[in-house]
């Protein structure tokens, strides 16, 4: 490689920089000279209040770190895949997934109750469609309520008694260490995940041929398999953050199975399909998943 220093861009955020100091540990196996964390701080991360859907959707996450990727600001960029858009932005590729953290959704409540010991009418915080609608599903006596910020920040309004219960994605709380504040684990056939979620995906240019050689030295195939089947799903949608949509996918040893959930708009109708196949066929048991709910949800599922 030509490079003697490589810059990996990441939002600001302490899981954030986790992931990315993760990435960082995995490209030194492969890279002797100087690697480099460059936080950027995204317009996501600057509006906390209001839903994704409101202020431009995922993509508030990685838009400023993908523009800074391609002036040639950074060589690299970490993203948490869940976050990102169904959609590759031109000129740059994501194909190096490291090995998927926990994909579970857990709850946390301030007296440790499980979820279904929560008292009628308790303020659950959350700020995806899909985990409410999930949710409603198992519970419609409570009440479910949009909560923004970093894991910090939502735990900080818990205990402020903004809320008597927050769901968040294991994942993150595994990382900064939080476990101990776990009430509940919802395993992924109770709830679906978002597409993605778990996985730290690094992003390059396209036609930067010396890092993509370099990244597929740490690429995980089994995350691989599953990121790109789950965002498959996604993509065939045409998904934005109105969707609410769960995607979710195993391989183990010869065998691979993917789950798709979808929800109508008002979270009314909910459209399901799991396929079992071999791994070399994930993309076309993705492709038969996405195009199913697409199909039977028609229009509902989106503005």
């Amino acid at each position: 490689m030509k490079k003697n220093k490589i810059l990996i861009g990441t939002r600001a955020s302490k899981l954030a920089m986790i992931y990315a100091n993760q990435a960082k540990y995995e490209l030194n196996k492969f890279f002797s000279g100087e690697i480099e964390i460059v936080k950027i701080t995204t317009e996501g991360d600057k509006n906390q209040r209001d839903r994704l859907k409101d202020i431009g959707g995922k993509g508030l996450f990685s838009k400023k770190i993908e523009e800074e990727l391609i002036n040639k600001k950074i060589d690299l960029a970490v993203h948490a895949l869940k976050d990102m858009p169904s959609q590759e932005t031109p000129g740059l590729i994501t194909n190096c997934f490291l090995k998927r953290n926990s994909p579970e959704e857990i709850l946390i409540t301030k007296d440790n109750k499980k979820f279904s010991e929560l008292n009628s009418n308790s303020i659950i915080g959350t700020s995806s469609f899909r985990r409410e609608f999930q949710l409603r599903r198992i519970r419609n006596d409570l009440n479910y309520k949009i909560i923004r910020g970093n894991v910090d920040t939502r735990i900080s309004k818990l205990n402020k008694n903004d809320y008597d219960s927050i769901i968040l994605s294991k994942a993150g709380i595994k990382s900064l260490k939080l476990d101990h504040l776990i009430s509940e684990e919802f395993s992924t056939e109770k709830i679906i995940p978002s597409a993605g979620q778990g996985i730290v995906s690094i992003q390059c240019r396209k036609d930067d041929d010396d890092i993509i050689n370099l990244l597929s030295k740490v690429n995980d195939k089994v995350s691989s398999i599953s990121a790109l089947s789950e965002r498959k799903v996604l993509s065939i949608l045409e998904g934005d953050c109105h969707t609410a949509v769960g995607v979710f996918s195993k391989v183990n040893n010869n065998n691979f199975e993917i789950s798709g959930e979808l929800f109508s708009i008002d979270g009314k109708k909910r459209y399901f399909k799991t396929i079992k196949d071999i791994p070399s066929n994930f993309l076309k048991a993705s492709e038969e998943i996405g195009n199913y709910l697409k199909v039977e949800a028609k229009d509902t599922y989106k503005k």
